[in-house]
């Protein structure tokens, strides 16, 4: 059996690394660079692409052909194309719910495609440096990756012809990498993770051996991708007004890739140096531009960038009930994190200096290749346990959300219920899943929905157990069984949250303000069904027997449903919300005062199965 390789396949660079003789490394190419760049180049539309510096290389003359960065779009769908900062320079087109597409050269390619041929050349570097052919691989990728985008992922290594044998959190990936099971017991460790085009932070506990996320958090639309942009807007700014300057520069994709890679080129050299020098001679036959770029002025246009990762630091250390002082260590992961701007960033909120002795750009695949090693029956003294961000559950009647899954549960994981029918006769169940945090199924997010069909029979006796697990590679898998007939269907949810992560965080901050209101409404709803199901049970028992009760039973009956009535008008029609208070009061008022009719239909019952006549 071929040995499982790690890999971090990056929105700028990617790496695949192995364990040898107990130790984790990054393999390098036939060209002794262990940094792949994530990007490739299709010369013709039939030819084989190149992948990687060489593709780098060509990207900025031939920008329509070279796709970079396409992590950003795995998973996503066609409608949040326009969602994303980053400056794009090849053609990107989707609509609606449709997957994103890529059409270089009149040939049509899905981000995972693009993906696995980076992936491809990664494995043919591990099998040249291992000497061995390698099927087998261990991908990371964000924590706040959510179904979608894992199983994009996953998919891109089967394309790639490897068995992805676990999809891991980058974050806990490189916990992994830094050798923080030598801590002392229980120690809590944060992980501050900024890449090319993804955030995430990661708290994790460490206990003799075993690696729990206590909390995550993350945003997988915010990296280097968007510094960037913001130094690329500057430059054409100052270009754009310099005498004889060109126009228009971000309709000239040749220019704004040659701009484009200026600028990332100047962010990588200001992290060592106080001032770069920006020279792009010949931007027409005519103008040249040289301009000196410091490392206060990018810091002072992208500070607001870096910024937006401490809302998710602070969450994310009160999600694990946390202060910065309760963490042992906070270490850095991502080439972007060598920005002096965000190392004191991080030294600021968590009052601490971060530790920084494994190389940032290596941690993700080197703790993938120990987790590929944990894997294989290596390190046996070494387990991770990984988290689900936000609750999962299905819709109830009166559209409410079940919660199944509570949120910051350590996966893999599997829970379950039983629920029922709340109609007569029904012949099947809508199984309507969904994530989020909110006491309503219409203010959480729609992961997918599914039909069980059963016998029909009276409302309250079908018994379908629903089931959800959520597999170690953070995939949900969702299971409807009817337990009279056995008629089973499972779903894998292959869609997920299709919005951005800042409504993720939205989603968050919205459960915590709204959560008086939404458990007002939850009340009501419940109290309003309780009402609904009283009142028609009531007439029904007295079409059948009400002929039986004493005149003045009747008249309290009749007056306990009449307050039930009337507490049911003083819904608002804007909040949807009622006299919650009267409502109970009343719902308890026509219990109390049904008790001698349900005697009485008790009698009958008895009187009936005992095959007597009253």
């Amino acid at each position: 059996m071929s040995k499982i390789v790690g890999i971090d396949l990056g929105t700028t660079n990617s790496l695949v690394a192995a364990v040898d003789m107990g130790l984790p490394y990054v393999m390098a190419d036939s060209d002794g660079h262990r940094l792949t760049p994530s990007v490739v180049h299709f010369p013709t539309a039939s030819g084989e692409p190149l992948v990687g510096a060489p593709a780098n290389r060509i990207r900025a003359l031939k920008p329509h052909q070279t796709a970079y960065s396409v992590k950003r779009f795995m998973g996503r769908r066609g409608a949040e194309i326009s969602r994303e900062e980053m400056l794009v320079t090849y053609p990107v087109q989707g609509k609606g719910g449709g997957p994103v597409e890529i059409v270089i050269n009149d040939k049509t390619y899905h981000p995972e495609d693009i993906s696995a041929f980076v992936l491809k050349k990664l494995r043919k570097d591990a099998e040249k440096a291992l000497g061995e052919e390698v099927t087998r691989a261990v991908i990371t990728v964000p924590a706040y990756f959510n179904d979608a985008q894992r199983n994009a992922t996953k998919r891109a290594g089967e394309l790639a012809g490897l068995t992805v044998e676990r999809i891991i959190n980058e974050p806990t990936a490189a916990a992994l990498a830094y050798g923080l099971d030598k801590l002392q017991s229980k120690s809590k460790i944060a992980v501050y993770d900024l890449g090319g085009g993804t955030f995430d932070i990661s708290i994790l506990e460490l206990n003799e051996g075993t690696f729990q996320v206590l909390a995550t958090n993350g945003n997988t639309r915010l990296g280097g991708d968007d510094l960037d942009k913001r130094i690329t807007d500057h430059l054409i700014s100052l270009i754009e007004a310099a005498a004889g300057g060109p126009k228009k520069l971000h309709d000239d994709m040749p220019m704004l890739s040659r701009i484009r890679e200026a600028a990332e080129k100047a962010k990588c050299e200001l992290s060592e140096k106080e001032v770069v020098e920006v020279s792009l001679p010949f931007l027409t036959p005519s103008f040249s531009f040289s301009h000196k770029l410091t490392r206060a002025k990018v810091e002072e246009i992208t500070r607001d960038i870096v910024e937006r990762t401490r809302a998710n630091c602070l969450r994310s250390l009160s999600d694990a009930k946390l202060e910065p002082k309760d963490l042992a260590e906070v270490i850095l992961v991502g080439g972007q994190t060598r920005m002096p701007l965000v190392h004191n960033l991080v030294r600021e909120i968590f009052g601490r200096e971060p530790n920084t002795s494994v190389n940032p750009d290596e941690a993700v695949a080197l703790g993938a290749a120990v987790q590929g090693e944990i894997l294989s029956g290596g390190f046996q003294n070494m387990l991770l346990l990984d988290i689900t961000p936000l609750s999962l559950g299905i819709e109830t009647f009166g559209g409410l959300m079940n919660v199944i899954i509570p949120r910051n549960s350590t996966i893999p994981i599997k829970a379950g219920e039983m629920f029922t029918t709340a109609v007569d006769r029904q012949k099947s169940m809508l199984i309507h899943v969904l994530q989020g945090e909110r006491e309503l199924s219409k203010d959480n997010w729609s992961l997918g929905r599914f039909d069980l069909e059963f016998d029909p029979a009276p409302k309250g006796v079908p018994r379908v157990g629903v089931q959800f697990e959520i597999d170690a590679n953070g995939i949900l898998h969702v299971l409807a069984r009817d337990v009279k007939t056995g008629r089973e269907k499972t779903v894998e949810m292959k869609s997920a949250v299709d919005v951005s992560d800042e409504a993720v965080e939205k989603m968050i901050s919205e459960s915590v303000e709204h959560a008086f209101d939404d458990l007002n409404q939850r009340q009501w709803i419940d109290a309003k069904i309780k009402a609904g199901e009283m009142l028609k049970a009531t007439r029904h028992a007295l079409a059948e027997v009400g002929t039986r009760l004493p005149p003045d039973e009747d008249a309290k009956i009749q007056s306990a449903m009449k307050s039930i009535e009337d507490a049911l008008t003083t819904e608002n029609s804007k909040t949807k919300i009622g006299d919650i208070p009267k409502l109970k009061a009343a719902n308890a008022g026509l219990d109390a005062a049904t008790q001698g009719l349900a005697n009485i239909m008790m009698d009958v019952a008895l009187a009936q199965a005992a095959g007597k006549k009253l």
